[in-house]
């Protein structure tokens, strides 16, 4: 699971790589109508791939808890012009991250190379989407849905209960024609769980490795930040994230999804250095 094929690119997953966040919506919770310019998104985009990210993740539609669903004309219009604008531009792969099998098939024909799926490709159609265009999937756990999904979530062991749907998800995936070498996975942090749920699940984390898929893990801003310290707002849980991000370093995670690009990969340097002095070397890291 050393590497991923994202639409003729290869994102190399031998040593931790960032996703940068790119929300060309109005609603999402931390950075909701700063991009929707397409001016704004391309050169937003621009400086995270200058500051070392190793795939962009466009979402034209809010999953924030209580975020009501997006009409598809509307989600179209907001990411298919900034794909195809991004795919004129990069160097690196885009990711799209949608529900929507019609997105899906609209985002690999304007040049992404990944889909980003809260649902896990459980919406009608979704499976035989992302099989026909080829792309790499990023299946995610999420009990219940964004608009209900913090209404009182439960669980009896949510590190089996995340691990048993993962790993069911990668078998309908293959059954359905998609090669396992495609997928990544990803628990969900924040997507129906409480604060107690996330944190069983980061301490947990290295179990899903047991899957043999590349662990993406998002927790960048999230409430379950917030509610540690104090329900600090989002733009003071930077230093908390970082702390998030090596804790689930240790545990395997090889793709972080992030708003703050250059720090992640800053934690993830120190990671390295101390884990290229305590185990098997690794390999230099080299900013793109």
């Amino acid at each position: 699971m050393s590497s991923i094929v994202c639409a003729g690119h290869r994102l190399d997953l031998q040593r931790p790589q960032v996703m940068g966040i790119l929300n060309v919506t109005p609603d999402s919770f931390s950075d909701g109508g700063r991009y929707m310019d397409l001016d704004t998104a391309v050169a937003r985009a621009l400086h995270m791939q200058a500051q070392g990210a190793a795939i962009i993740d466009v979402g034209g539609e809010s999953t924030r808890p209580g975020a009501p669903p997006v009409p598809l004309a509307e989600e179209l219009e907001r990411v298919v012009p900034v794909i195809e604008a991004l795919a004129g531009s990069l160097r690196i792969p885009i990711s799209v991250d949608t529900r929507k099998p019609e997105v899906m098939r609209a985002a690999a024909e304007a040049g992404a190379g990944m889909i980003n799926d809260v649902q896990a490709l459980r919406a009608p159609g979704a499976l035989e989407a992302a099989r026909d265009t080829g792309l790499a999937v990023c299946l995610m756990h999420m009990q219940g849905r964004p608009a209900d999904m913090q209404r009182a979530p439960r669980y009896d062991d949510v590190v089996a209960e995340v691990e048993a749907f993962l790993g069911a998800r990668v078998a309908a995936c293959t059954a359905a024609g998609i090669p396992a070498g495609r997928l990544l996975l990803d628990p969900g942090f924040g997507f129906g769980k409480t604060l107690e749920h996330n944190l069983a699940l980061l301490a947990g984390l290295g179990r899903l490795t047991g899957l043999g898929r590349p662990l993406l893990v998002g927790i960048s801003r999230k409430s379950m930040l917030g509610a540690i310290l104090d329900q600090r707002p989002t733009e003071g849980r930077l230093h908390a994230g970082l702390a998030a991000t090596v804790l689930a370093l240790e545990r395997g995670a090889r793709l972080i999804r992030t708003h703050d690009v250059g720090p992640t990969l800053d934690a993830i340097r120190v990671w390295e250095a101390v884990a290229s002095a305590t185990g098997p070397p690794l390999r230099p890291y080299r900013p793109r």
